[in-house]
C-alpha cells in the first residue's frame, strides 16, 4: 500500500466514521470500484481499518477531554462514594459499551469475513439511511426532551445496542448510536456527544487486540501506511467532530441519510 492510498483512506475516514454514513462500508467498497491497492481480505485489511480507527479516536480523546477529565473526576467520587452527575455520566458510557463489546468479541471472525464482501456493504449503506429516517420520524412523534445527565442504565444499553449494528460495514456507528439516543428523545446535540463518547472506549478495545498484527508476518508493510493513514484520520475526524457538534445543535440526520442511501445505490451500480 503507497503512501498516498493510506492517506487517501485516512481522509475518508476521518470524515466517514463521524458523518453519519459508516467508514467501515465506504472503506470495504471502494478497493473493489477503484484502483487503489490495498490488502482487502479481513485478516489484513482490518488491523489496517482498526489503525485508522485508533486516530478517530485519539481525536474525539482530545476534541472531548475537558469532559473526560470531568467524568473521570466523577468515576473516582462515585467510587469513594459520593454520587456526581459526571460520575454516573461515566457509568452509563461503561454500560452503553458493553453490548458492542461482547458481540465484538464473540462473532469476530464471523465479521472480519465481511470486510471481503463489498456489495453486502453497499446493501447496508441503503439500509443505513433507512435507519436514520426512521429515527428522525420517531423522534418527531416522540416530543420528548430527555437530558443526557438523565439517561438510565436500561436506555445506556438500549443505545449501546444500536452500536452493535456498526459491527456490520455499511452501518453507521454515530448514525446507529445518533439514531438510538433520538428514538429515547435525547435531543440530537445530547445524542451526538454520547455518541461520540461511545466511540472512544470501544475503538480503543479493538485497537488492543488488532493493532500487534501489524507486526506480524501477514501484513508485512502496513505499519507504516497505518501509522500515516492514522495520523491523518485524527486531523480529518478532530475537524469533522467540530463540525458536527455544531451542526446537531439545530439540524438532524435527514440529509445525511439521503448521501447514505444515495453511497449504496452508487456503490452497487460501480460494483456490477
Amino acid at each position: 500500500m503507497t503512501v498516498f492510498t493510506a492517506a487517501l483512506l485516512g481522509l475518508i475516514q476521518g470524515i466517514a466514521e463521524l458523518f453519519p454514513l459508516s467508514s467501515l462500508g465506504i472503506l470495504v467498497i471502494l478497493p473493489h470500484i477503484t484502483s487503489l491497492t490495498v490488502p482487502t481480505s479481513g485478516a489484513r485489511y482490518l488491523p489496517f481499518l482498526v489503525a485508522l480507527h485508533l486516530g478517530t479516536a485519539l481525536a474525539l480523546f482530545v476534541y472531548f477531554f475537558a469532559e473526560w477529565r470531568r467524568l473521570f473526576k466523577g468515576f473516582i467520587a462515585w467510587i469513594r462514594g459520593r454520587r456526581t452527575t459526571d460520575g454516573r455520566l461515566f457509568w452509563m458510557v461503561v454500560w452503553a459499551t458493553i453490548p458492542a463489546g461482547l458481540v465484538g468479541l464473540v462473532l469476530k471472525h464471523r465479521l472480519s469475513a465481511l470486510f471481503g464482501r463489498p456489495v453486502l456493504a453497499a446493501a447496508f449503506l441503503v439500509i443505513n439511511g433507512l435507519i436514520m429516517l426512521v429515527g428522525d420520524r420517531w423522534h418527531t412523534r416522540m416530543h420528548k426532551d430527555l437530558r443526557l445527565r438523565d439517561l438510565s442504565v436500561g436506555q445506556a444499553l438500549k443505545v449501546g445496542l444500536f452500536q452493535v449494528l456498526a459491527l456490520i460495514p455499511g452501518l453507521s456507528r454515530s448514525g446507529s448510536t445518533i439514531t438510538g439516543g433520538v428514538g429515547l428523545g435525547l435531543r440530537y446535540e445530547d445524542a451526538a456527544r454520547f455518541s461520540f463518547l461511545m466511540a472512544t472506549p470501544i475503538i480503543l478495545a479493538a485497537g488492543l487486540v488488532e493493532i500487534p498484527k501489524l507486526s506480524h508476518g501477514g501484513t508485512h508493510g502496513l505499519m507504516m501506511p497505518s501509522l500515516i493513514g492514522g495520523m491523518v484520520a485524527a486531523l480529518v475526524a478532530w475537524l469533522s467532530t467540530h463540525f458536527l457538534m455544531r451542526y446537531f445543535e439545530h439540524h438532524r440526520l435527514r440529509v445525511f441519510a439521503f448521501v447514505s442511501m444515495a453511497l449504496g445505490v452508487l456503490g452497487l451500480a460501480l460494483i456490477h
